[in-house]
């Protein structure tokens, strides 16, 4: 099995209430590998060939892991994806 090391990036929320949306992130995760999007999966970003690489944890921000549960690592470069902008290579 072939690894691959990741950053983590440590995000800084704007306020210093912390709001969790029980459940979305980690439900969309769940569609996600239940649609058969697991790490190693090939995939297409239009035409543009993809491997999933892991899973956006976000709980917030604009690319939050609700709507954007799959990294997704293209020629390009890596990118959060929804479920709708990726398609079985």
């Amino acid at each position: 099995m072939n690894t691959q090391s990741l950053i983590v990036v440590n995000g800084q929320r704007p306020c210093s209430a912390a709001h969790h949306y029980h459940g979305t992130v980690e439900q969309s995760i769940h569609r996600a590998i239940d649609a058969g999007y697991r790490i190693g999966r090939h995939v297409r970003l239009g035409r543009v060939p993809g491997s999933v690489i892991g899973y956006n944890i976000s709980n917030f921000g604009r690319f939050s892991g609700a709507s954007y549960p799959l990294l997704v690592e293209t020629e390009y470069g890596v990118t959060k994806c929804s479920m709708r902008e990726v398609s079985p290579a």
